[in-house]
């Protein structure tokens, strides 16, 4: 606004003298604000004054000016001058035509012959005033439509009084409407809301008990043009007469469509199986609650779990690897969807499992129809990694009885019962029942196994070659536990390694397969003429050195196997070194200290251990499996093996890639500088009596 002291410059376009005497002496007067007169006598001599350097802060124009009578003066100086404020002054002959320019964005028109120095004042100061306003407004209202624009909202108002509803035109692009409809009635909006919606939207915009304003927000669906429902959310308030009716209401409507589909995509990720499309774990425990409940209200609603996973399937992702027991795992879920009732439900439990819950059934024959349908589907061949194959499955079952009350317990029974399954060479299907053993006795019966193992000698050690990529030469091998189980053929320590540690038979298998490693180790000096000796890797548990003598119990093995200490590497995994004592680390520093080689095994996939790395020393960081075998796959693998060479490198630390299998990994493999590797792609761990043919035919690795 204006203040006292303001110098204020005034543009008087006028012809006659004598008048513009007047007005310079009227603004000669004291007043508050201080002016600075510029007189011109015509319409083109004010456009060149108001082209100078500077422009008038108002102009004061004389409708009778030569060669411009009328409006024409006017229009052709407001054209020119676009936000500075214009009084006409007048004649009372023109007060028509004054009044006219005032609607064509005058601010004011004064008659002269009424004009005084007060007057005169009021007027130039409230245009100012007025002008500054009117700018104020436009920008008010073009940030008001930039943001509305901005927010691609509709904006909605209704008044009560009228009973006219206005939407603003974003309306018609959301409900596919012709630019040039109206839509003028609240029900144009309520007709298009879904019939289930409905209800609740009028239901908000019912004014409240008490008060005079009432804000809401709405999701809803709104049926478009072309038929199909979009989703918007709608905001608002409603303004009451300070009693209960409306008197008038406003908001936006925006489009969340692509929300809610993100939104659904999102909880069929979180419920659904990536890899198979199945539902997961999530989804099938909270569908077997829901059939639990319904058989709580009416028993006569019975259902049954199917539990299975397949027989073997370990030796596919360790023969020819994790992608094609993913397309196994695909394969298999395609033929289930095609053989289970409507109605029942098929998940993915994770791995190789599969779980089916059978609804509504009458009695076992209901069952056991859909386990048969299950074992015929693997009767037929699978096509994986360009091989034809086969599988199988065993399948336990648990039907629902009045003693379950939770969904965890019938999984619990019908996985008892597939075990029960797996160990039957008649049974492909066994359903649970109270007679069957507890899980803890079907433990029992392993940890005798394995003792017996142990006892009549049934373990064996397998070895696989570790090779550097840049010479292509065998530097060492991995010693792998394996039991020779008399029916079950070779099995590796995934199949019973958990019960070994719970058993405490760890520590003792662990001793006798140093002993063994080491003894083959020296043997291996045979092989070359010069004796010189490869290297020989051994996975150890860390609880190893919390024996008494246990340092030197490695170091008379070692000694009597006649290899060398450097020639000897003790693995142990990124979690067990994390897991570490202080007793641990001065036994494992001692080893170290006396040529001895640690190795930290499945590293990236345990704690952060860049803090352990700096206290205590390592030879060698094994890149964990999961990483080579998604270098392709994941961006994020091939990032975090380049980290660890790097690592590596930079803390003077070999580094060994894990589970190579394919040529394309051991190019990335290469192409990242790794300095050794081992896997499939090379040679599977072979027993003992295959490391000289492996060593002297070492041509028979694939070619780097």
């Amino acid at each position: 606004m204006t203040t006292n002291g303001e110098v204020i410059d005034v543009l008087l376009v006028e012809d006659n003298p004598q008048e513009a005497d007047i007005v310079r002496l009227y603004l000669a007067k004291r007043h508050a604000h201080i002016y600075r007169l510029t007189h011109v006598r015509s319409i083109d001599q004010a456009l060149t004054a108001i082209a100078g350097e500077r422009s008038p802060g108002v102009i004061l124009l004389d409708l009778h000016l030569p060669g411009a009578r009328g409006l024409e003066g006017f229009e052709r100086l407001a054209a020119e001058v676009r936000g500075v404020p214009i009084i006409i002054l007048t004649n009372c002959d023109e007060e028509r035509i004054a009044a006219q320019a005032v609607r064509g964005g005058a601010q004011d028109y004064l008659v002269k012959r009424e004009v005084n120095a007060a007057l005169l004042h009021r007027a130039i100061v409230y245009a100012i005033e007025r002008q500054r306003a009117e700018r104020d407004l436009i920008k008010v209202k073009e940030r008001y439509a930039l943001a509305v624009e901005g927010a691609n909202d509709c904006i909605w108002d209704w008044d009560a009084v009228s009973g006219q509803a206005y939407f603003s035109p974003r309306w018609n692009e959301l409900v596919g409407l012709e630019n040039e409809t109206t839509v003028g009635d609240l029900d144009d909006w309520f007709k298009r809301v879904h019939p289930k919606d409905i209800a609740e939207l009028k239901g908000l915009m019912i004014p409240p008990v008490s008060g005079d304003r009432n804000h809401f927000e709405h999701e809803h669906r709104l049926r478009h043009e072309n038929g199909d429902y979009i989703w918007v959310y709608a905001r608002g308030v409603v303004l009451t007469d300070g009693g209960d009716s409306a008197v008038r209401m406003a908001g936006s409507i925006s489009s969340i469509t692509k929300r809610k589909q993100t939104e659904r995509q999102l909880m069929h990720r979180a419920l659904h199986d990536a890899l198979t499309g199945l539902p997961n774990r999530v989804l099938f425990i909270d569908r077997l609650m829901q059939a639990l409940r319904r058989y709580k209200r009416n028993p006569a609603l019975q259902f049954a779990v199917l539990y299975f996973d397949l027989d073997g399937f370990k030796i596919v992702n360790d023969s020819l690897g994790h992608s094609a027991g993913d397309s196994l795992l695909v394969s298999i879920a395609r033929r289930l969807k095609s053989v289970i009732r409507p109605g029942d439900t098929v998940a993915r439990m994770g791995g190789d499992e599969f779980a089916v819950l059978v609804a509504d059934i009458e009695d076992e024959q209901d069952i056991a129809q859909v386990s048969e349908r299950i074992h015929h589907l693997f009767e037929r061949e699978f096509s994986v990694a360009g091989r034809g194959m086969y599988s199988s499955a065993s399948i336990g079952i648990a039907v629902i009885t009045e003693q379950y009350n939770s969904p965890e317990e019938l999984l619990r029974d019908a996985d008892l019962a597939m075990y029960r399954a797996k160990r039957s060479d008649t049974e492909g299907t066994v359903i649970f029942d109270q007679t069957m053993h507890q899980a803890a006795v079907s433990r029992l019966n392993l940890e005798t196994d394995l003792r017996r193992a142990l006892a009549q000698g049934e373990f064996a050690v397998f070895y696989q070659p570790i090779v550097t990529l840049a010479e292509r030469r065998i530097v060492a091998f991995e010693a792998l536990l394996r039991w020779r189980h008399p029916t079950k053929g070779v099995l590796s320590p995934s199949s019973f390694l958990a019960v070994v540690e719970d058993s405490g038979m760890l520590s003792a298998l662990s001793w006798w397969v140093l002993e063994e490693a080491c003894r083959q180790a020296h043997s291996w000096r045979n092989l070359f003429p010069d004796g010189e000796t490869l290297g020989v890797s051994v996975n150890v548990s860390a609880n190893m050195f919390r024996e008494v003598q246990s340092v030197q119990r490695v170091k008379d093995i070692v000694r009597q196997s006649g290899i060398r200490p450097k020639d000897l590497s003790l693995e142990i995994t990124e979690r067990d070194c994390m897991d570490h004592g202080d007793a641990i680390k001065v036994a494992l520093r001692s080893l170290r200290e006396h040529g001895i080689k640690l190795h930290m095994d499945d590293f990236g996939t345990g704690y952060s251990s860049l803090s352990y790395l700096q206290r205590c020393t390592y030879d060698s960081l094994k890149i964990d499996r999961s990483f080579v075998q998604t270098i392709h796959s994941e961006t994020h693998s091939v990032s975090v093996v380049k980290t660890i060479v790097g690592l590596g490198r930079m803390l003077n630390m070999n580094v060994v890639a894990e589970g190579v299998e394919s040529q394309d990994q051991l190019d990335t493999l290469l192409s990242l500088d790794c300095p050794e590797a081992q896997g499939y792609w090379f040679s599977e761990p072979v027993p003992p009596t295959q490391i000289g043919r492996l060593i002297r035919e070492a041509w028979c690795l694939p070619q780097l």
